[in-house]
């Protein structure tokens, strides 16, 4: 069993809180911690992808320092990590041994050649974020089916947003449940290829999908 050992207590506080905010927006997701030295990055599905390239797909990464250099990718449930966090020592998690198979995870975004196309106030990530919650409780029945569910959502966020430059709506949404954005603040915006990327001080927002030119 591998333990990850954080400089102090706030830090693992700090993915106490991700990790919370990333079961609020999926229930039964689940997390890839991945580090080479001691910096750990931490993936979490937001929204599921469609298709064999998982077109759609929103990924939040959150980078955070170790005490101890590690070497370790492994992606375990949101479930198990949260389990792990309420018996911790406060400075040290220990990884569940089980691990989970989920697409996203697969997937491997741009680590360098972003090209900057704007930004976007975290006032209109917000607003986009709560509209299409809105419309995703008032469009599904409590009686709908799950397809009938995935899809609105996928229709949903699946949108570009009126701002300048448009996002996907569903990388807004990832950006406010994951507390990404703070009020007052901007949020950049860059793009390479299939991805798009909305990036904070607190973290970022991976969309596979590109902003159309």
């Amino acid at each position: 069993m591998m333990d990850l050992h954080f400089p102090d207590a706030q830090g693992l506080d700090d993915l106490r809180t991700y990790v919370a905010r990333a079961k609020a927006a999926d229930d039964d997701g689940a997390i890839r911690l991945q580090a080479s030295g001691t910096t750990l990055a931490a993936y979490v599905g937001v929204l599921p992808g469609s298709g064999l390239m998982g077109e759609g797909a929103v990924i939040g990464l959150r980078a955070m320092p170790l005490a101890e250099a590690v070497e370790v990718d492994t992606t375990v449930s949101l479930a198990s990590v949260t389990d792990r966090l309420a018996r911790g020592d406060g400075r040290t998690l220990s990884l569940p041994p089980t691990t989970v198979s989920v697409g996203w995870a697969a997937m491997a975004p741009p680590r360098s050649g972003w090209e900057r196309v704007g930004s976007v106030t975290a006032d209109e990530v917000y607003a986009v974020a709560r509209e299409g919650i809105s419309q995703v409780a008032s469009g599904a029945p409590s009686d709908a089916g799950g397809q009938a569910v995935a899809a609105l959502r996928r229709h949903v966020w699946g949108r570009l947003t009126t701002t300048t430059p448009p996002v996907p709506a569903g990388g807004a949404f990832a950006a406010y449940a994951l507390g990404f954005a703070a009020p007052g603040s901007d949020v950049t915006v860059w793009t390479h290829g299939r991805w798009t990327r909305l990036s904070t001080t607190a973290g970022h927002v991976l969309i596979r999908g590109g902003i159309p030119a």
